[in-house]
């Protein structure tokens, strides 16, 4: 609980405020949950602080909820290409993933049972960004990256909204099993907080791997076996 609590302090998700008189406030929950490794064994214990979705109010607490969430044949077709031109697969997990999306609407949550701050028990925490539970938190969170991955100079695709390309000539490349083959190239996939990418060029496969560590905490493998 306190490792999830100094993530959501340092990642600056909410502030302790007054009760908002006109606002609802919206209760929160621990969530345990054990990770398993490919084998059934136990990686690890955790536990997440969960917003009670089912007291959101539509019109009020939230708006859109939609998020696009990459295709299953793309991520196939992007490992095939990289089989093809015997490129690695890198992969970047984002910590926290759902903490970094931030909100458009004005959202209150109760302090958490165990945090309840001595002598402030009457204030609330207004959220500046996503808590894991929110509808609107994964539309959040592709919005901040998605905005994130533009201004590092990856163009997204027209036809896929989790797919971004990096190429150093001026081309609107769309996967195909033939690339530019004088043309520095990276690809990037993303599928929540699973972050996948192979290319030709080492410069902007560290550029990136750089960038995204800068911006978010995460976990990075050093090349992806399927």
């Amino acid at each position: 609980m306190e490792n999830e609590m100094n993530m959501i302090e340092k990642n600056q998700t909410w502030e302790l405020v007054r009760r908002p008189y006109d606002k609802p406030v919206i209760g929160v929950k621990w969530v345990y949950k054990t990770k398993l490794n490919l084998d059934g064994s136990v990686q690890k214990n955790k536990v997440r602080l969960v917003a009670k979705r089912y007291a959101q109010k539509p019109g009020i607490d939230y708006n859109e909820t939609f998020a696009p969430v990459a295709r299953l044949d793309t991520i196939r077709t992007l490992i095939a290409l990289a089989a093809k031109n015997n490129w690695k697969l890198f992969q970047l997990d984002v910590k926290s993933t759902f903490l970094n999306g931030v909100l458009e609407e004005k959202v209150y949550v109760d302090q958490p049972d165990r945090f309840i701050v001595q002598g402030e028990e009457d204030k609330v925490y207004k959220l500046h960004k996503a808590l894991y539970g929110l509808k609107q938190a994964p539309k959040a969170w592709y919005g901040e990256k998605d905005s994130y991955l533009v201004q590092c100079g990856l163009k997204r695709s027209i036809s896929e909204a989790t797919l971004y390309t990096k190429c150093r000539k001026d081309s609107d490349l769309i996967i195909v099993s033939i690339y530019v083959k004088d043309s520095d190239l990276i690809i990037v996939s993303i599928y929540v907080d699973d972050i996948v990418y192979p290319g030709n060029s080492q410069e902007l496969l560290q550029k990136f791997k750089t960038d995204m560590m800068h911006k978010y905490e995460m976990t990075y493998l050093d090349y992806t076996i399927f």
